[in-house]
């Protein structure tokens, strides 16, 4: 059985991120795409022959004959209330990440998907980057001792900003780099490491007709003892590592992004060749001063995602993200705003 799809939204997430890992799952197809855009119509078309492209969600819900699956990849403030809808409609979703823009939003999503018996999943695809599945391994095999700290960034320098929506809305919409970068940065640190018993946030708008964060950090301290420092700036004119990983036998260390993204928007997609892979020359290094060697990063795996998701859909697994995580981040997210916004920590 091949699941039919539906992509509410067709911009960077529809089109770079769903759709490519839709289209190389061999149970699912790309079966229809909403987008007021018609030069993103046209796009669609030409990348998925035989897909239908509407121009907004209520054409898709009000005929949703033969849809298996919806997928939610519009603006953050859209996801709640589209959602919802898909749900009402009785089909299964897949919400881009973040699940919402508050925590009772997404609780309620999850009570209406429960009461409806339809598999909900959020997509939080970092949880499958290569150097992710590193750290996630290498604790796991004891190589670090007891982890006592974990920092993690997402840096860029982008002094001007280019005048999307993430940069230039407002929070109450989503905006801004802690619901954006911070979604994944919680998200990873929580996976590994439990529990948060605090948190403290800093965010700063550093450059001109910005409404929301532009650079911000937040640290959490997790009831397991464990301190995650994560970063997430636009204006980093020097990055720091991606992951910092101290333990009380070693630490491990190393710089860039996983290579996916980067392949995706090139217009690679899995299938075409070694895929996720990091050279040599791009691997962390583990150890401790001055014994130190570098470890291979275990290759990127986005398509798991989807994978795990038809088998959620067709075989009764589990989902491939459990949506009470999503919404364990939305808490720690509306904790870090509150925590900057007092200048204090802020117990969960």
């Amino acid at each position: 059985m091949s699941l039919q799809v539906a992509i509410v939204g067709y911009g960077l997430a529809g089109s770079v991120f769903h759709a490519p890992l839709i289209a190389a799952q061999p149970r699912m197809r790309v079966a229809t795409v909403v987008t007021r855009s018609s030069e993103r119509a046209e796009q669609a078309r030409r990348e998925h022959p035989g897909v239908r492209v509407l121009a907004s969600a209520e054409e898709l819900f009000a005929d949703i004959s033969g849809l298996d699956l919806v997928v939610i990849a519009t603006p953050n403030q859209t996801h709640a209330l589209l959602a919802r809808q898909a749900l009402d409609a009785g089909l299964p979703v897949v919400v881009d990440k973040p699940f919402a823009v508050s925590a009772a939003d997404g609780e309620d999503l999850i009570a209406r998907a429960a009461r409806a018996g339809l598999v909900l999943s959020v997509f939080q695809n970092r949880r499958w980057d290569g150097d992710f599945l590193t750290v996630r391994k290498l604790i796991a095999d004891g190589r670090l001792g007891a982890v006592r700290r974990f920092e993690s960034r997402f840096e860029r320098w982008r002094p001007v900003p280019k005048g999307g929506w993430r940069e230039v809305g407002s929070a109450e919409e989503g905006a801004g780099l802690l619901f954006d970068l911070g979604s994944h940065l919680i998200d990873q640190a929580v996976t590994l490491f439990g529990p948060v018993r605090t948190v403290y946030g800093e965010l700063d708008r550093r450059r001109p007709n910005i409404q929301t964060d532009d650079d911000a950090f937040v640290a959490l301290t997790h009831t397991s003892g464990v301190r995650s420092h994560l970063w997430m700036s636009a204006v980093t004119p020097q990055l720091g590592p991606r992951f910092r990983v101290l333990g009380s036998e070693a630490g491990y260390l190393t710089y860039g992004l996983d290579p996916q993204e980067e392949a995706l928007r090139s217009g690679r997609r899995p299938g075409d060749g070694p895929w996720g892979t990091v050279e040599p020359e791009r691997w962390g290094v583990l150890g401790a001063e001055p014994s130190l060697e570098p470890v291979p990063t275990i290759s990127g795996n986005y398509p798991a995602f989807y994978d795990a998701m038809a088998a959620a859909l067709l075989d009764d697994a589990p989902a491939p993200v459990d949506p009470r995580d999503a919404v364990t981040t939305l808490r720690l997210l509306e904790a870090a705003h509150k925590s900057a916004d007092l200048g204090e920590l802020v117990t969960t």
